[in-house]
């Protein structure tokens, strides 16, 4: 898997590099900074997180640095050696399993984690629902589950202003949420089937979002010359991601869902 939603947002989000990276995440990390607070405020102890297919680290190793107790299963060896890496620079440990999402109940007990990442994962797995089924089963009852997956909407939207506007009537009707055959992502979401899924997979409440709305479409000369952009951009991301309208072109979506008690 690809790296996963980012580090944590730094103090400083000047500079025109730095602005569209860190609006990018902003949206997921305050999220989970949410649920964090919550499920902290619940435990005694350190919270167990797992990020199942957590790639190289992105939020495991910014997790950990928090102070809880991060779990990455991962089925790429290379990613989980830079995930090891990652975690030493850091001077944090993370616990690394090689494995897929289905191999979740052979790795980790039964109701282990207060919180599973199931980031960029959905659009790739050879079954959605038996996927989060297995997510849902090693997620304590009143833990949550963070779901980041790619939104068919914004496909057509990017397809089109790409000018591929055949792709993007195809991907409009397409029921696997591809474009054509040599589209890269193996399916799409729209915010019903994800929540669709999750309430399937005895994850029946659900917060939805949109990540991205605008970050993934500015041109890169909106922060040239201004120290404030980035900010704003941040800004803008958060509003836009509950906003009713704008929230479902967003680049993904993310679902926070609870599993009852």
């Amino acid at each position: 898997m690809t790296d996963k939603a980012g580090a944590a947002i730094p103090a400083s989000t000047t500079g025109p590099q730095r602005a569209p990276s860190v609006a990018r995440t902003a949206v997921v990390w305050e999220v989970l900074r949410g649920a964090l607070a919550r499920l902290s405020a619940e435990s005694d102890s350190p919270l167990e997180i797992v990020d199942a297919g957590g790639g190289t680290g992105g939020a495991a190793v910014p997790l950990a640095e928090l102070g809880h107790s991060v779990t990455v299963v991962e089925p790429s060896p290379d990613s989980l050696a830079a995930l090891e890496r990652r975690a030493a620079e850091a001077g944090v440990r993370v616990r690394a399993l090689q494995g897929e999402t289905r191999d979740l109940p052979e790795l980790l007990p039964a109701g282990h984690a207060h919180l599973v990442l199931m980031h960029n994962v959905l659009e790739y797995v050879d079954d959605p629902l038996a996927a989060l089924v297995d997510v849902a089963g090693v997620t304590r009852p009143d833990g949550a589950v963070s779901l980041l997956a790619t939104n068919v909407v914004a496909g057509v939207l990017h397809r089109a202003i790409a000018g591929h506007l055949d792709e993007a009537l195809r991907l409009l009707s397409a029921s696997d949420g591809r474009w054509g055959e040599a589209d890269p992502v193996p399916r799409r979401f729209t915010a019903e089937q994800i929540v669709r899924l999750a309430s399937q997979a005895g994850l029946p409440d659900t917060e939805v979002r949109g990540v991205r709305v605008f970050a993934d479409l500015l041109p890169g000369r909106v922060f040239d010359g201004d120290p404030q952009a980035g900010r704003t951009l941040i800004e803008l991301e958060q509003a836009a991601a509950v906003h009713p309208e704008l929230s479902g072109i967003a680049t993904q979506l993310h679902v926070l869902a609870q599993r009852p008690r």
